[in-house]
């Protein structure tokens, strides 16, 4: 499998700051594309953040928490930022921000309108490319506005190019690129291309601010900006900060520099006089409305911005050079002079770092869809700043004393331990600019390719102490940090460690120790909160699938009672196995973790005998052959509610394998599982038999290499879940696997309350419904994280059965496969999403022709929130690189492997690992190369 290991320079810029922590990382993309219309920025009464803090707002009044902007770049704590301002000269304020609708504006919830691509990053930032289209026409931002408060849910969305505003290529790409020649010295090339047919004009403003603590913190002094002599034909802003020291902007020429104030203008807001004469906008009055007393002729202040007006003619291009650094104008006489040749080498490096982690065979168009979708999560990466208790005390909520009137209404309350100060990976900038808990894990799994130990870090930071609720609650993110989340944080840590084996030869240890006893705490909390009776089944509200049952599962059911939900379960299911997993190897140099392991073996019993529990109120249905959730009911009777979806598919996930050496080291575990099925035989009855395949009816065989695996789903009920789910007619897409089976396009399920109607119907596409905001749905479209984890399932059964366990795929066709291959064909379908078939189109953008056909267009990649559940197109938020992301780990995957290979690669891994072991553990431990990724998180 490829490594990241002899990559080059990038690969030793990320060993330098692994090994001798130099800041390599410290300045990245940490902006956020939207700090306007958040929770953080939310101080009205009503909770109303999308509208009490609005985009017209944004650029006259100072952010509390963080900052935005185009193309941004900051340090690791958002001290010191810098991004590009644009005016064409038409429009009626200055573009220094996205522009999106809020949830109650578009007729499918929140939504960005505007084009702009992630086209390359290394994951240390060494060099990034960034592209921005800017129409030359006049924004329609009211357009936007109206036109789709005017459309219905049925109605598609109202998109930028459908304005017109791009009509005759009247615009301009903008691109944006950075270098670092060192840790401190960040190189800037911004680059402006006229696609239209005339000569146009474009005023550049790359701005440099500092984040406003001075209004909001007392005790840091304020920094300043300040215009100073420069060299070699430059003009130079110094910046000084009392935390983050000196830092100078060089920009190429003599271009005048503008200077203002980050502080609110308070008279334009909110008629009160202003603290002084300098205010935020002060930019945005000068250039647009011509105001010279709006920015400070004495060149000082918080915010500074370098203004070149540049006229291009048809097809010309433009370009602005600057450098942001630690090095002051008397030591550097030429601050420009090998600017071209630090950049064409970081892009060289860059080139060579994607080469090696991209497969030998991967197509041009593979390698293209890998490099972006990568770039993107780094790109995604955002500094989030966010002291509850702080914020919450300006909300006048007060800690020691009840709460009541309006302040009980605040959210968040109970969880004011927490103080948020970290660069964490997003699942949009703009749409999402905040973390999701699972998210995240998904995340961190596609991270890891490029960049082990940050991928890392994330999984650590969310069970730190200012994160991880002292109940063991894992935050799911900032509109409700209570929510839950399905908990795939202990996956995602078991899946790094097993990376960080393949690409170092040994795994990390501590960190497995130290996440093992805080997911300990987050199991005992699902364990204590989630399992209402006592009976091993949970509920845990809508678990990420917003859109996806009859009834809102996060709010009272209109019925009374409540639900045993199937994916809820089948998730804590696959907890067990990987909290056992975890325990095992750790036990295996600290005999301690044994008792602790021991546990989780008691726990998956329980908990798949609840699951799998036979008669008429089991989540198994063995007249339909698929699990569905039960709706429990006042007067103690049960009804299933037969959806066909995600949740029925979700149990097949709850499957982990173990190599005989693995069984053979943990004998007290193995006679703690014999001894419990012994007493207790009914346990074995419902659950897969752990070392033997039974493969027909009478049939049966022992485990490919003897190995053992702990699944929830039995051969035979595998076999029938696997014939719907493969089905074209029900779950299988031509682009991979819906959220929904296409059987309730004719057969919508439908349930009676109280002279209520509850439905669900096959949505393809965009939700019907705002159950969990606008464009929330799970009702259809293809989801990536889903998909992936159903992968997983299929390879670790394939691991157990080898090639004798074959099945139809698709259902009906004939073409009988084992379960790799069937694997192989779902990762093939999710990847064709983005490539280009023969007709030279790409599914993502469905019908949209510009980004189909025209070149500056059509190889920009967006890897959006969903799929159309029968087109591919990309639906939801059209940045959420996050998870979306994974299609990078399923192109190095199969990219890589074989079906055979595949197979022995545990043998392989077993011999190694125990080898290391023994060196490192004395004989009673594994180290070495994991498997590639996905082969075997077990």
């Amino acid at each position: 499998m490829l490594t990241t290991a002899g990559v080059g320079a990038e690969s030793r810029r990320l060993d330098e700051a692994r090994e001798r922590a130099v800041p390599w990382r410290k300045w990245g993309p940490y902006l956020s594309e939207r700090q306007w219309g958040t929770v953080r920025e939310d101080y009205s009464e009503s909770g109303d953040a999308w509208n009490y803090f609005s985009h017209d707002q944004a650029r006259s009044r100072a952010y509390h928490w963080g900052e935005d902007g185009l193309a941004g770049l900051s340090d690791d704590k958002q001290r010191l930022c810098f991004a590009l301002a644009l005016w064409n000269e038409k429009d009626e304020i200055l573009k220094e921000r996205l522009f999106g609708l809020t949830n109650s504006e578009g007729n499918h919830g929140e939504d960005v309108k505007e084009y702009y691509f992630y086209l390359d990053s290394t994951p240390t930032h060494s060099y990034m490319k960034y592209l921005y289209k800017y129409p030359q026409r006049a924004y329609p931002y009211a357009d936007l506005v109206a036109t789709n408060g005017r459309r219905g849910r049925q109605e598609l969305e109202y998109e930028l190019l459908d304005t017109g505003v791009f009509a005759e290529d009247r615009y301009f790409d903008v691109f944006v690129e950075y270098a670092k020649a060192a840790p401190e010295d960040v190189l800037v090339r911004i680059t402006v291309a006229n696609r239209g047919p005339e000569a146009a004009r474009v005023h550049l403003l790359p701005t440099l601010w500092f984040r406003n603590t001075w209004t909001w913190w007392a005790d840091p002094p304020k920094p300043s900006l300040r215009q100073v002599g420069g060299r070699g034909g430059s003009t130079v802003v110094a910046a000084s900060h009392a935390t983050l020291g000196d830092r100078w902007l060089y920009v190429e020429g003599d271009v005048p520099l503008l200077f203002t104030e980050n502080d609110t203008n308070t008279q334009r807001l909110f008629g009160t006089p202003n603290a002084g004469p300098f205010v935020k906008d002060g930019f945005h009055e000068h250039v647009v409305h011509g105001n010279p007393d709006a920015v400070n002729p004495a060149k000082t202040g918080t915010k500074a911005a370098a203004h070149r007006i540049v006229e291009l003619g048809p097809g010309q291009t433009s370009v602005l050079r600057l450098r942001l650094c630690d090095v002051a104008p008397e030591s550097l006489d030429a601050p420009f002079a090998k600017f071209e040749e630090a950049f064409a080498e970081r892009l060289r490096e860059a080139d060579a770092f994607y080469r090696a982690i991209t497969p030998p065979k991967a197509t041009e168009d593979e390698a293209r869809v890998l490099r972006q979708a990568l770039a993107g999560m780094l790109w995604s990466k955002q500094y989030y700043f966010f002291d509850a208790e702080k914020w919450l005390r300006e909300h006048k909520v007060d800690p020691f004393q009840s709460q009541g009137g309006s302040v009980s209404n605040v959210r968040n309350q109970e969880w004011r331990h927490m103080v948020n100060d970290h660069v964490i990976s997003m699942p949009d900038k703009w749409e999402y600019p905040w973390y999701a808990a699972w998210d995240l894990a998904f995340h961190a799994i596609a991270l890891s390719a490029v960049d082990v130990d940050f991928a890392k870090g994330q999984l650590d930071v969310m069970l730190r102490e200012f994160y991880l609720h002292p109940s063991g609650q894992i935050p799911a993110y900032e509109w409700n940090f209570s929510d839950v989340n399905p908990p795939v944080h202990a996956w995602a840590t078991l899946f790094i460690y097993r990376m960080e084996q393949r690409l170092r030869g040994q795994g990390d240890l501590e960190f497995m120790k130290r996440s093992f006893g805080k997911l300990l705490s987050n199991f005992n909390w699902w364990v204590n909160r989630k399992d209402r009776f006592g009976k091993n089944v949970f509920e845990g509200g809508f678990l990420g699938l917003d859109n996806i049952g009859v009834f809102d599962r996060s709010a009272p059911l209109p019925t009374g009672g409540h639900l045993e939900q199937a994916d809820g379960t089948a998730w804590m299911s696959l907890f067990c196995q990987t909290m056992l997993d975890i325990g095992t190897e750790i036990a295996a140099t600290d005999p301690a973790f044994d008792d602790l392991s021991v546990k989780f073996v008691e726990h998956f019993l329980w908990i798949a005998n609840a699951m799998n529990r036979s008669g008429a109120e089991g989540m198994w249905d063995e007249e339909d052959g698929f699990y569905y959730d039960i709706l429990r009911l006042p007067d103690g009777t049960a009804t299933r509610l037969k959806v066909r979806s995600m949740v029925g598919l979700l149990p097949l996930c709850a499957t982990t394998v173990f190599e005989r050496f693995e069984l053979e080291r943990t004998p007290r575990l193995v006679a703690h599982f014999q001894e419990r099925v012994r007493r207790f035989p009914h346990l074995l009855e419902t659950m897969h038999a752990p070392a033997k395949a039974r493969l027909g009816a009478g049939e049966e065989q022992y485990a490919y290499a003897d190995r053992a695996m702990l699944a929830v789903v039995t051969s035979q009920r595998l076999r029938r879940i696997l014939a719907r789910m493969l089905d074209e007619n029900e779950f299988l897409s031509p682009y991979g696997l819906r959220a929904v089976s296409r059987y309730h396009k004719d057969h919508p399920y439908v349930f009676h309350v109280a002279g209520q109607e509850f439905r669900v119907d096959y949505l393809p596409a965009e939700s019907d419904s705002g159950m969990f905001g606008g464009n929330s749905n799970w009702r259809g479209p293809i989801w990536m994280p889903v998909n992936v984890l159903l992968i997983r399932a299929l390879l670790n059964f394939y691991l157990f059965y080898g090639d004798a366990f074959r099945v139809e795929c698709p259902t009906g066709s004939g073409r009988m496969m084992n379960l790799y291959e069937v694997a192989e064909e779902l990762a093939k379908r999710l990847t064709r999403i983005f490539l280009r078939g023969a007709d030279g189109k790409r599914p993502v953008y469905g019908g949209t022709e510009k980004f189909q056909t025209d070149p500056h267009w059509r190889d920009n990649l967006l890897f959006y929130e969903y799929f159309h559940g029968d087109l591919g197109a990309g639906i939801g938020a059209s940045h959420q690189t996050g998870w979306t992301g994974l299609v990078a780990t399923l192109i190095r995957i199969f990219g890589t492997m074989d079906a055979k290979s595949f197979l022995e690669l545990g043998n392989k891994d077993a011999a190694r690992r125990e080898v290391s072991g023994q060196a490192a553990g004395k004989g009673k431990g594994k180290g070495g190369a994991a498997p590639p990724p996905g082969a075997a998180d077990r």
